[in-house]
């Protein structure tokens, strides 16, 4: 990932990352998803949610009741 994003949630399932995605752009904040699955094992692996470092509080605070 580049200089300047970090990681605020993660999760095994991709319907769940996308739900913390869309819930941070709908708050302003730009949210990045990275698939990090097996291209073979499609059950191993996470997908992770960045945002710009200047929104990690922000972002931490709206997905703190979100479940990984």
């Amino acid at each position: 990932m580049e200089k300047g994003w970090v990681e605020v949630y993660h999760t095994a399932h991709e319907y769940k990352a996308t739900m913390a995605a869309d819930l941070l752009e709908n708050e302003g904040i730009k949210a990045i998803l990275l698939n990090q699955h097996d291209s073979a094992y499609q059950t191993f692996g996470e997908i992770v949610v960045y945002v710009n470092a200047n929104d990690e509080q922000k972002a931490l605070e709206l997905l703190k009741d979100l479940k990984h």
